[in-house]
């Protein structure tokens, strides 16, 4: 993922790390036949909790009332430990991980799936998530839910952190109280979504809109609370809440100056691009932000709004949608740059000395001469698999 592809390579790996990598492939070397070995994809955005909702919530033109669906269907599971929603959420993790997915940067309100990921092996990074319109204390909500990150976490694999679900459901002092987590803790990265639909802009330009509404309907509005009239990138930028450990997921609607603002700070944007069409906000600008050079990584987001957890479904779409951004770049965030923003860089998403040799075999016909356009045109799980590492 950081150079040109090696034509008849080899890897050999030790302990189940990369120790090496040539251009040869020596004696004694095991062939793999028409293969393209490649490190194991990365998931930056997902929500394993919500993979029972799965063909539950049909596609929307209006993004409010998928929000809505979800709300009204979540409320007929109010146990996090129900077993059709554990059920759920391992059936995912194994369709990931059988679609060549590594390594996940999970979404989660109750943190059950911490557990769940560490049971099945899949490294992740799980974003405790917080959402509080109208909190009264968010500096004491943010110290319990620490407490509950930290005993989550397992030390290892599975890493806890703190944050905030999106500008219009987190209260200005609670983005400050997560922040403020996220300094005392500086090993850690955080996640918010961001720039993902037209209400979001209304909301943050003049205090209207269906978000408004809803907000009041929930009885969780804030009368203390005024517009910041700026887009939503710039609104966090003024609350002193972004930096490069902040990964902004969606960005559908994201400018040029939002975009320079993010590059400005080595910010990475999730893109989502088949979720963003399920819920009725659009495609994501994807051209835009490999030409404005801000780091893209791909999630799949939920179950609720995507079919599959298939990464290589996502990279085919992102090649619909960009058709003038090299495969390379696509495939390098579905490695190394989703790997890097979630904290993991130094041992996934790149096969080189000292990383974790989670590798994957993709099958390839005899005759493909590019690769890597290969790669980006939908890889299903039959084709893959993944090489023994011990």
């Amino acid at each position: 993922m950081t150079g040109a592809p090696i034509h008849r390579g080899s890897v050999s790996i030790e302990n189940g790390r990369i120790a090496g990598v040539d251009d040869r492939a020596p004696a004694g070397a095991i062939d793999l036949g028409n293969v393209a070995v490649l490190p194991a994809l990365v998931n930056a955005h997902t929500h394993l909790e919500l993979s029972y909702l799965q063909g539950r919530v049909p596609p929307t033109d209006r993004f409010l009332d998928w929000i809505r669906t979800i709300m009204a269907t979540r409320r007929e599971y109010p146990d996090a430990a129900d077993p059709r929603i554990l059920d759920a959420a391992r059936a995912a993790i194994a369709d990931a991980r059988a679609s060549g997915t590594g390594l996940l940067g999970d979404i989660s309100n109750t943190l059950v799936t911490a557990r769940l990921l560490r049971d099945a092996a899949m490294p992740a990074q799980v974003f405790y998530e917080l959402l509080k319109f109208n909190a009264s204390d968010p500096v004491s909500m943010v110290r319990e839910a620490r407490a509950k990150a930290d005993a989550a976490a397992d030390g290892g694999g599975v890493r806890v952190s703190l944050a905030p679900h999106a500008p219009y459901s987190v209260a200005p002092g609670l983005f400050a109280a997560i922040r403020a987590d996220l300094d005392a803790n500086p090993g850690q990265v955080t996640t918010v979504h961001l720039g993902e639909s037209p209400e979001e802009l209304e909301f943050l330009r003049r205090g209207t809109g269906p978000w408004r509404v809803l907000l009041e309907e929930l009885g969780v509005w804030s009368d203390q609370w005024e517009p910041p009239g700026t887009s939503p990138v710039e609104y966090l930028e003024r609350l002193g809440f972004l930096d490069r450990r902040v990964l902004a997921v969606h960005g559908v609607q994201f400018d040029g100056d939002d975009l320079d603002r993010l590059r400005s700070r080595g910010m990475t944007v999730v893109s989502c691009p088949r979720s963003n069409q399920h819920v009725g906000v659009g495609a994501p600008p994807l051209e835009a932000f490999y030409a404005m050079d801000v780091h893209v990584a791909f999630g799949t987001d939920s179950l609720a709004s995507a079919p599959d957890l298939n990464l290589f479904s996502e990279l085919a779409e992102a090649r619909r949608l960009a058709p003038r951004v090299p495969a390379r770049a696509l495939l390098q965030s579905a490695t190394c740059r989703g790997a890097e923003a979630l904290g993991f860089g130094d041992e996934f998403g790149t096969i080189a000395p000292g990383a974790r040799a989670d590798l994957i075999a993709v099958r390839t016909p005899a005759d493909v001469s590019d690769v890597e356009e290969y790669l980006v045109g939908g890889i299903e799980p039959s084709a893959i698999t993944w090489l023994d590492s011990g």
